[in-house]
């Protein structure tokens, strides 16, 4: 070794880590901490109908607002969206996942690339596309008009439509965690376990779904995550009545110029994510 190579070797290890996690510890710093300090400041803050959107005392009568059973409905919406919305993106992504992952054969990465394509626009264009396909006369309603099953109006503005926005938009990121768990997965547990004597069923739940429980739960993760948050797609594809806590803190930054208690609610929903990322981290501790 040359002089720098001794020199770096003979430097403290906590020195070295330190140098190289500084860019991204300054970045993280920068558009990450600060901003989340600056919303919880906010939220302490007092609203201004002036030119300031916060400003001194500070108070809690923000979070006194922002937890008024008024506002629970909008929040067990929210929970329901984002809840049936990681189902449903498990329910459709684990067959797809796993039929690339084991059948895919030379055509996997052809596939992986179909599953990517919808991010290559934009997700405003995209749920803009889905508000058309549901309108009244939307593709859907007219196809479903030859059944007997059309909807006066079409499905724009209801729960399903928001549903199936939030579907469509998310169901990518449980897509390729699936995958990567499936494609590790050992497939000759699976056929030890029907030497075995176990059917179908007991053994995707004994062994199939174990064994790829670490897509299962990133998946979920990052689908359960933005999907609570997100206020386009409700804002689009739902109404007044189907208005989310990402809806309700948009309108308060903006048109309500309420920053304190558009801050404090954005609180509140950060503290609810952590609470099911911890969650959800025990729970997969106690599976693996």
């Amino acid at each position: 070794m040359d002089q720098g190579e001794d020199r770096l070797m003979a430097r403290p290890r906590w020195l070295v880590a330190t140098g190289l996690l500084a860019p991204t510890g300054v970045w993280l710093g920068l558009f990450l901490i600060a901003p989340l300090a600056l919303v919880v400041q906010f939220s302490f803050a007092t609203r201004d109908t002036g030119v300031a959107r916060a400003v001194l005392p500070w108070t809690v009568r923000a979070y006194e607002t922002a937890l008024d059973p008024a506002f629970l409905p909008i929040f067990g919406r929210t929970l329901a969206y984002a809840g049936i919305t990681t189902a449903l993106c498990l329910l459709l992504g684990f067959p797809l996942a796993w039929f690339i992952a084991r059948h895919g054969g030379r055509y996997r990465t052809a596939l992986l690339v179909a599953v990517l394509v919808p991010f290559w626009s934009s997700y405003l264009a995209r749920i803009y596309a889905w508000k058309a396909l549901l309108d009244g006369e939307g593709l859907v309603n007219r196809l479903l008009e030859t059944v007997g099953l059309d909807r006066d109006g079409g499905f724009l503005l209801t729960d399903g439509a928001v549903v199936v926005g939030l579907t469509y938009g998310f169901l990518p990121f449980m897509v390729l965690p699936l995958y990567v768990a499936c494609e590790r997965f050992d497939h000759r547990q699976v056929e030890a376990s029907y030497d075995l004597g176990h059917g179908r069923a007991s053994t995707f739940f004994r062994v199939v779904l174990p064994g790829v429980f670490p897509g299962v739960l990133a998946g979920s993760l990052l689908v359960l995550v933005p999907s609570a948050g997100d206020f386009v797609t409700p804002r689009l594809l739902g109404g007044v009545d189907q208005a989310t806590f990402g809806s309700v803190i948009d309108d308060q930054f903006r048109g309500g110029n309420n920053w304190p208690l558009g801050s404090a609610m954005a609180v509140l929903l950060l503290v609810l994510v952590v609470v099911v990322l911890v969650l959800r981290g025990k729970r997969g501790e106690d599976v693996l």
